[in-house]
This record gives structure tokens, C-alpha cells and sequence, in this order.
């Protein structure tokens, strides 16, 4: 598969590194040689310095050949512009990454008729994920597989917890009323996501991820050694693109908002816009503003500035305030690996999320979702099983399965299977796999 990346930035980069671990042959266009050398040094992909505009620049590298072109440069019309000719120019697919959410279910404009087959906002993920983290607010990391019947949830566990210090075959033993799939563990200090096994014990501090059908979330909160947050009242910072969609969202999901943002025009327009909203006009570093706006009685403190640091140490300071549920919007992705070690319970990274997202058009198979983890560079895929699949052939247990990877779950004609070891998968089926970068490429061969 021929793929050209338009733009190097931190979706451009995070989707080529997901590339880089497959045999797809990728080229990543850019104008900054900086970046391009950076991912040169890092990545094995191909990159070409340019304008990602220039007819001659996409026939040089082969556009008419390629499979999917992804214009993701920060410019919205920079997008549209490059989709337009590369797919009067010959490639099979065009995916653009947009900041105005009106395209996204626009019905008056069939956009793949200019040449744009599908269009992403990040801004509009992030504040999707952002109301999703609160629906589930114990949980610092959520993903809902059709339509929640299957849930990956990830919690940090804490000294409550009553399966720190047992091994998972342990836990699963005493918990034996509760369905639920251990499928990764992130320990503090250590770079390497744990794939675990029956012998893989639980460490305080330890981020775990659960695949749990949807009649078993509650049931997990005393395993985690937490209890369900009725998150109702919920302080935003920042009327940043993020901040007004997460507020819109969140005031339609009937929680009470109020939402602070220190320009004062930008403030005033909010407030036409957002009427469900409170805006508060003011700076949100003032701890006597925040005292003033009762942040003590707040469920969640979601910062969306867009300056990282002070996000971290605004949640920072409601988090000390008695805040019970923090969300920080950071741009540096080496910020996200921190969260657990800091007292947030969960940034997110909205380029992060994107990348994701688009990468789920580049897989082979029949992928239903993917969707990313906020702590691990890995993948939670969705499959749905063709006739003739190989991992059709046997019971899991007896399946080459690699062990850089873990079966989820099942989901079979609308109900939630667990997919232990004796359980054979159908043509039919939708299965959730957590799987590591390395292990990508043979999973995939097990789905075709």
C-alpha cells in the first residue's frame, strides 16, 4: 500500500511512526527540513521537502499510484487544497484534516465530489473523548465498542485496590462473579507496556486496562478500589476551539458548565454562543477568581488552554482544591506517558487521538474501530471476521496467537462473549484485540 503523508507535524509524525512498523511504502511531504530530518533519523519512511500543493511535487513521488493521500498540515484550506488535486491527480483515497465541525455533517456539500472522501477535526475528537472521560469518571480511559456492549476502561490503582500484590490467574479467581480481561498493564518506571499473563502480578500505581462487557462496569469499581463519581457540576478552562465544542457537548449531555477564558472579546462571544454555558471572564491561574467561582464544589476541572504547562498545573491546583475528576489538554506528547505519575487523571493529546483515528482507514482487513490508548504507544482494534479467516480455525487457546497481544473480547449477534481460552471465533464475529505495534502486521494475517 502507497501512502503520502502531507504534512509533518504531530499527526503527520505519529501516523508515520505507525506506518513505520509495517511494509506500507510511505512518503511524508513537508516544507520544514527540521521536521523532516527528525523523522529521517527516527522513521523508516521516505520523506520529500516541498510543498504538498505542487502538482509536479506529488507526480514526482508518484500520486497517481499512491492508495491513500492524508493531507493533515495545520491548515484547514492547505487540506482541502492538496485532497482537490491529488485526487484529480490520480490516488485512491484522500482523507483531510479540517477545523471547522459544519463539514463534518454537512448534507448540502457532497465533498467527495471536489475530491475530499473523508474529513477529521481534532478539536471535535477531543471533546468527544473529554465527555466520554467524565460519563465514566472513576476511569481515566475509556473506549466504547459497539455501541458499549465491550469497554476498554483504564484505572491507576491505588492503595484500596484489592488485587495489588495478586497475580492476575489470582484475581481472576477472586473475582469470579465479574467478567472482565486484564489486557495491559503500564508500571511506573518502566517504558515497556506489559502484556500480561497468569503470572503477571498487579504493583500499586500500576495503570491497568480492562476489557469489560457492559454488564460488568460497575461491578469493577471495587476492584479498582473505587467508587462510581457522579460528575454533574464540571469548570472548563479555556474557550479554546476544544473548550467551546466540550462545553456544547457536555451542556446537551445536561451537565452543568461554567467556563473561564481571561480574553475578554473571546469571552463575550462565548457567552452569545454557548447560552447554556456560564462564562466567566477572568484568568484561571488567579486561585482567588477560582476560590470565588466555588471551584471546591466542582465534579471536574477540564483545562483546554493553549499553553500545556499551565493546563498540568491548573489541574494541579483543583486537584489539591478537592476537584475529584482532572483533564488536561497537552500539545507535547511526551507529556502523555506522565499523567499517572503526576496526580491528573488523564491527558490527552488532540493530534494523538486524530492520528489514531485516520489510522484506522490504512488497515487491512475488515477493522471495524481502532482507537488509542492515552498512556501506551499501542492499539485497541475492532475486527469483524470474514469467511475463511484463519483465527476461525481453532479454539484461542490452540491460535499462534502473539503474545504482544491480547484478545478483548467477542461480540456475537448483539451479545458480549468473553474470549477465554476455549472459546472458538466465527465468521461474523466482532472482536476486540489489544495489540502492540510489533505484533500489528501478524494479527492482521490472522483476521484475513
Amino acid at each position: 500500500m502507497k501512502i503520502i503523508i502531507a504534512g509533518a507535524g504531530d499527526v503527520g509524525f505519529h501516523l508515520a511512526k505507525l506506518l513505520s512498523y509495517e511494509s506500507q511504502d510511505t512518503y511524508i511531504v513537508d516544507f520544514d527540513g527540521d521536521k523532516l530530518n527528525y523523522i529521517n533519523n527516527h522513521l523508516d519512511v521516505i520523506t520529500k521537502k516541498g510543498d504538498a500543493t505542487s502538482m509536479k511535487l506529488l507526480k514526482e513521488i508518484g500520486i497517481s499510484s499512491a492508495d491513500l493521500l492524508l493531507a493533515v498540515t495545520d491548515s484547514q484550506n492547505t487540506n482541502f487544497t492538496i485532497s482537490v488535486i491529488g485526487k484529480a491527480l490520480g490516488v485512491k483515497k484522500t482523507i483531510a484534516r479540517i477545523s471547522n465541525p459544519e463539514f463534518l455533517n454537512c448534507d448540502v456539500i457532497d465533498f467527495k465530489e471536489y475530491g475530499v472522501d473523508f474529513m477529521i477535526s481534532p478539536e471535535e475528537l477531543a471533546a468527544e473523548e473529554i465527555k466520554l472521560l467524565l460519563h465514566q469518571s472513576s476511569f481515566n480511559d475509556t473506549v466504547a465498542f459497539e455501541n458499549g456492549l465491550f469497554n476498554v476502561m483504564g484505572a491507576t490503582l491505588g492503595y484500596k485496590s484489592p488485587i495489588v500484590d495478586l497475580t492476575v490467574k489470582e484475581a481472576k479467581d477472586k473475582f469470579s462473579m465479574v467478567d472482565f480481561i486484564t489486557i495491559a498493564i503500564k508500571r511506573e518506571g518502566i517504558a515497556q507496556t506489559i502484556i500480561p499473563r497468569g503470572d503477571s502480578v498487579y504493583k500499586i500505581n500500576d495503570q491497568v486496562y480492562f476489557s469489560v462487557p457492559n454488564y460488568s462496569i460497575e461491578k469493577l469499581y471495587p476492584i479498582i478500589g473505587k467508587e462510581h463519581i457522579d460528575i454533574k457540576n464540571v469548570m472548563i478552562l479555556g474557550g479554546s476551539s476544544v473548550g467551546k465544542k466540550t462545553a456544547r457537548k457536555l451542556c446537551k449531555a445536561n451537565f452543568k458548565v461554567k467556563l473561564i477564558e481571561r480574553d475578554k472579546d473571546k469571552a463575550a462571544a462565548l457567552a452569545e454562543d454557548l447560552r447554556n454555558t456560564l462564562l466567566i471572564y477572568g484568568d484561571g491561574r488567579d486561585l482567588q477568581l477560582l476560590e470565588e467561582e466555588n471551584i471546591r464544589e466542582m465534579d471536574a476541572f477540564i483545562a483546554v488552554t493553549g499553553d500545556s504547562e499551565m493546563n498540568i498545573m491548573s489541574c494541579l491546583v483543583a486537584k489539591s482544591k478537592g476537584v475529584k475528576k482532572t483533564v488536561a489538554l497537552v500539545e507535547n506528547m511526551d507529556y502523555i506517558n506522565i499523567s499517572q505519575t503526576i496526580g491528573i487523571d488523564t491527558l490527552i493529546n488532540k493530534k494523538l487521538i486524530a492520528a489514531s483515528n485516520i489510522f484506522r482507514h490504512i488497515r487491512k482487513g475488515e477493522i471495524l474501530a481502532l482507537a488509542n490508548l492515552h498512556n501506551i504507544d499501542a492499539e485497541v482494534f475492532e475486527f469483524e471476521v470474514q469467511k475463511g479467516a484463519k483465527v476461525t480455525e481453532k479454539p484461542i487457546k490452540e491460535l499462534r496467537f502473539p503474545r504482544e497481544a491480547v484478545f478483548g473480547g467477542i461480540i456475537r449477534n448483539g451479545k458480549a462473549l468473553m474470549s477465554f481460552g476455549d472459546i472458538q471465533i466465527q465468521e461474523g464475529d466482532c472482536v476486540i484485540v489489544f495489540c502492540l505495534p510489533e505484533a500489528i502486521a501478524i494479527v492482521e494475517e490472522l483476521f484475513n
